[in-house]
């Protein structure tokens, strides 16, 4: 199967109801995202496709054909960090780092289409990205400051 990842076209060789997850870690190492619940809902193995936050964990290799997948490693440009990135780490937003992944890449989403998000958005985008360290709130002051950094 061929696969569009972080720019780059990828063959892989596993079978087409292998979850993506285990194929960015495994396959492409690209590690990450993460296993967290293995059902979708924790944020840990979050990854844009086509733009959007989803799981990766428990969707089929099979539904990602021909579409734009984007990890944590393919969100900055030109080697560089994605804005989103930088203000995690100036805020030291990630304290044990397992979720910070899949929060980034919902932030990424979420700016992409709100340039000017209020902190009550960014609070519902963020919903579904678990954190049990309780970085919540240094999360949103990041995500706050990647948004006014990318408006300039």
């Amino acid at each position: 199967m061929i696969l569009e990842v972080n720019g780059a076209t990828r063959s892989v060789t596993a079978a087409p109801d292998t979850p993506l997850l285990y194929v960015l870690r495994n396959d492409l190492g690209l590690v990450g995202s993460r296993y967290g619940c293995g059902t979708g809902r924790c944020g840990a193995c979050f990854v844009l496709v086509e733009g959007r936050a989803m799981p990766s964990c428990d969707a089929p290799l099979w539904s990602f054909s021909g579409k734009r997948i984007t990890t944590v490693e393919g969100l900055g440009e030109g080697g560089g960090l994605h804005p989103v990135q930088a203000a995690l780490l100036a805020e030291q937003a990630a304290q044990c780092g397992y979720c910070i992944s899949g929060i980034a890449v919902t932030a990424v989403a979420l700016l992409s289409q709100n340039r000017n998000p209020s902190e009550k958005q960014v609070r519902e985008a963020l919903d579904r990205n678990l954190c049990r360290c309780g970085a919540h709130n240094r999360v949103v002051r990041a995500v706050m400051r990647a948004a006014a950094e990318m408006r300039g």
